[in-house]
């Protein structure tokens, strides 16, 4: 039992269920003591939660190595680690290439896999490089840390999407999977093959279904990563936003700071070793978090249109889910409010929006 499980579990007994309605987030003092020093690779890590979390582990006083393949259209950005440039090692390489891999794994840690593919209509245009990115090479890194070190332990970064339309809400980990499209079915075979390598090679990993992720970093030069980032870009620049349907959907959303938080406290707890998490957050209408963003901007607009019927064919309508799970196993919840979040990533765009445009490649 890892110094991250013996305060986590001292607290929950200590304090009345009511305790759980105040976030028990890390101590920054015990991430420091768990992770000051340790070899930690990061793939994907030049891409907008990567880069989040490769800033809080130079902090903490990791010795960090990124890697990332700086496919235009995936999100890597060099000036998403401006500022930890002389205190990182980057190295740019595809996780498809098992010889780079093999070779990257040896000695590390702690390995934070975040490398994917994660367009969920390009998943569709282009299944097999979807195939290739989210499953093979996924086993590729796992059979480096089989061959190579099983001491390991390993965070994998998953997605609500592979649940599908909902059958009930909130969607708890035990809800039925089908997948509304080619990266839900792939990113599911990524998890599994984390969680078999858990349970039969003893590799230690645990699994992470993250929801709509924000914050600054993020990808805006397309929408085909998420609708949120292309929203706080519009907002930016003073362009309308088009909202598909009659607004009405509900979803949840977790600022980039908060997921930091939860791969840190799974990756230090040993209780972690073999689960799949949900994240979550409030639920909220996507009318609401466009008036939201409108507010915080101090201005724009938006108008509902007929949806795509690209984009209609994979919608899987309301969806909120139930983090209950590593509440009660971590402590973790979600602590930075929407309206705060927002605020905090217009502000960034702001200033840096050129930084995150490439208008050759939209």
């Amino acid at each position: 039992m890892s110094r991250f499980d013996s305060l986590a579990g001292a607290a929950l007994l200590q304090f009345s269920p009511d305790f759980l309605k105040v976030p028990l987030m890390p101590d920054p003092k015990l991430l420091r003591a768990e992770l000051a020093g340790r070899n930690i690779l990061l793939t994907g890590g030049l891409g907008f939660i990567g880069s989040n979390l490769a800033h809080r582990l130079v902090d903490l006083g990791a010795k960090v190595t990124l890697v990332d393949s700086l496919v235009p259209a995936y999100g890597g950005n060099m000036f998403n680690v401006s500022g930890i440039e002389d205190r990182i090692t980057i190295n740019i390489a595809d996780v498809r290439d098992e010889y780079s891999m093999a070779y990257l794994v040896q000695g590390r840690d702690y390995i934070f896999n975040l490398a994917g593919q994660v367009s969920h209509i390009d998943s569709v245009e282009d299944p097999y490089t979807d195939l290739e990115i989210n499953v093979r090479s996924q086993v590729s890194i796992l059979e480096a840390c089989r061959k190579k070190n099983r001491q390991v332990k390993i965070v994998y970064t998953s997605t609500r999407q592979l649940y599908g339309k909902p059958d009930y809400l909130p969607v708890d980990e035990k809800h039925l999977i089908h997948p509304t499209d080619t990266n839900g079915i792939n990113k599911l075979a990524g998890e599994l093959y984390h969680i078999l390598y858990n349970d039969v090679y003893d590799i230690r990993a645990v699994s992470l279904r993250l929801t709509n992720t924000y914050g600054p970093r993020q990808l805006v030069k397309h929408s085909r990563q998420g609708f949120i980032g292309w929203f706080i870009r519009r907002i930016v620049e003073g362009q309308e936003i088009q909202l598909y349907g009659d607004g009405n959907q509900i979803r949840d959303f977790n600022h980039v700071d908060d997921v930091v938080d939860a791969m840190l406290m799974a990756a230090v707890s040993e209780k972690a070793n073999g689960k799949i998490f949900n994240l979550g957050g409030e639920p909220l209408s996507l009318k609401r978090l466009v008036e939201l963003l409108i507010d915080t901007n101090g201005g724009g607009s938006y108008k509902l249109v007929p949806f795509p019927e690209d984009k209609k064919r994979i919608d899987i309508g309301d969806f909120y889910g139930d983090y209950s799970r590593i509440r009660e196993t971590l402590g973790w919840r979600p602590k930075t409010p929407l309206a705060d979040g927002l605020k905090r990533t217009i502000e960034y765009y702001r200033n840096h929006l050129q930084r995150y445009i490439d208008t050759e490649s939209e």
